[in-house]
């Protein structure tokens, strides 16, 4: 049966790395954009690292400019944004895409193993719902994720055992690790 450590990805210098090397960790691994309004996400991703990689967690974030163009940048220039202004230290690898025929296997894979479920209840969620599915339109069945700030929960076996939309409160996210983590 298939798992994340399957998957090979590039890293910001565009070097391939095995997720094979995060054997035994829990992983989160998120796209992420830095002009979107859930960039501020990486403050608690970061503190969330800060006080969990001891216990083999690992985060793993992936630019992808797909939604609203919300990263613009290079490899280096998001890097230095995500340094400078949340001071993250968790493993930041290339831009990719998530959707379409150019989406990152990786994501795919992700995908289809925790499917969309919505981005919960409310004015604002139904108007990001909305907004996602006018711009995940042009990707048909291959609009694996509906905006930036998706995240995945990864055992140490290798298994997506959860999906949080960019709408679920990171206190939610945290103790989902935490518990994971044991």
């Amino acid at each position: 049966m298939k798992n994340v450590y399957d998957f090979t990805v590039k890293d910001r210098q565009g070097n391939e790395v095995s997720l094979s090397d995060y054997k035994g960790k829990v992983l989160l691994i998120v796209n992420t954009a830095t002009g979107c309004g859930f960039t501020p996400h990486y403050e608690p991703l970061e503190a969330m690292y800060r006080d969990l990689r001891d216990k083999g967690f690992e985060i793993l974030d992936f630019p992808c400019n797909q939604f609203a163009n919300q990263a613009p940048g290079s490899e280096d220039e998001i890097h230095q944004f995500c340094k400078m202004k949340f001071g993250t230290e968790f493993p930041q690898f290339a831009k990719i895409d998530v959707n379409g025929d150019s989406a990152e296997p990786l994501f795919a894979y992700l995908a289809t193993e925790k499917k969309f479920e919505g981005f919960g209840k409310g004015l604002k969620n139904a108007a990001l719902n909305k907004f996602a599915d006018m711009n995940n339109r042009k990707y048909g069945d291959k609009a694996y994720i509906k905006w930036n700030f998706t995240k995945f929960l990864v055992d140490r076996m290798g298994t997506v055992v959860a999906r949080f939309e960019p709408t679920t409160d990171m206190a939610d996210v945290r103790k989902a690790v935490e518990e994971l983590l044991g």
